[in-house]
């Protein structure tokens, strides 16, 4: 597939909008949904099943940190875009110095109260450029679910490099599109349509590979790759199809939720060697990357 709705395949393998909204517009835009969402969100409720899922996903993502984190005191850790607060949350509760960017604040003092006064609401891009300009260092920098809204993701990898610490680590998870599954659905018609593409809230389309070689442009050492749940399973049957059904979307979910669960009862190195194998076959509805700076980055860094 070379192009479909606009969207083309890139020089670093992945996919994304050919003619792409400018600053102005993308932030118009985000800022009417923000507002729209903002009205409603207050009506969200999370069961404590689906809490322990954000917790269990989480602490997946930190065991693989930890591994390769320098073994220092405290730890700083910066989340770019952080949502309802669950990541900050769990570091804060490891004794971690945190602190979140957003649009705006009402999901975190939602469902994460105790983090409210470790975020920044507003502008998440001029306050990262604020936090450069103070010379602020993190030693771990979270994206999670940020860089498919973007207009630039090269621009904000690259940036990135000017935060984190020359040992840190970058944690960047976002969707895995057109992936092995999307793609075999379409062509045996359990799907009609490639639902994934959302313009202009996704404007880039990513695969390990795609994920892996843009960072690596800009100076990052990939470190790990991990996969998860591959929910996209479920449209290969009739019976639990969301896309031609969307009635089945909630239960879909909660199934991902028990098996996520429990699969956290088990021993953490299997799990994530599980979903490393995930990745590597080009499954699961999301991949997250573990990224370092590679040491010719860290000397020009320096000069």
């Amino acid at each position: 597939m070379s192009a479909i709705n606009g969207i083309i395949k890139n020089k670093y393998g992945f996919y994304w909008v050919k003619d792409r909204p400018n600053k102005e517009e993308l932030e118009k835009y985000y800022g009417e949904k923000y507002y729209q969402e903002a009205k409603g969100s207050y009506e969200i409720e999370y069961d404590l099943n689906e809490q322990n899922y954000f917790i269990n996903k989480i602490a997946q993502k930190s065991f693989i940190i930890e591994q390769h984190l320098d073994d220092q005191t405290p730890k700083r850790f910066l989340d770019i875009g952080c949502g309802e607060g669950w990541a900050l949350s769990y570091f804060k509760k490891k004794g971690w110095e945190v602190l979140g960017l957003d649009f705006s604040s009402f999901g975190c003092k939602k469902f994460n109260p105790d983090c409210s006064e470790n975020m920044i609401a507003g502008n998440v891009y001029e306050n990262l450029d604020k936090l450069i300009d103070e010379g602020r260092k993190f030693d771990v920098v979270w994206v999670d679910n940020v860089l498919e809204h973007v207009t630039d993701p090269e621009f904000l990898v690259a940036d990135i490099k000017k935060i984190v610490s020359p040992s840190g680590i970058l944690v960047i998870e976002v969707p895995n599109d057109f992936s092995v599954i999307q793609e075999y659905a379409l062509k045996n018609e359990y799907i009609d349509k490639s639902f994934w593409v959302v313009i202009p809230d996704h404007l880039s389309y990513f695969n390990k590979e795609g994920l892996e070689n843009l960072l690596h442009s800009f100076g990052w050492e990939s470190i790990s790759v991990i996969g998860d749940y591959p929910i996209d399973w479920s449209l290969l049957n009739p019976n639990t199809n969301y896309v031609k059904d969307k009635t089945k979307g909630k239960s879909c979910h909660r199934t991902r939720i028990e098996f996520e669960n429990l699969l956290h009862t088990m021993p953490t190195e299997k799990i994530v060697a599980f979903y490393k194998s995930m990745a590597d076959l080009g499954l699961g509805r999301s991949i997250t990357g573990f990224f370092k700076l590679s040491k010719k980055t860290i000397t020009a860094i320096k000069l």
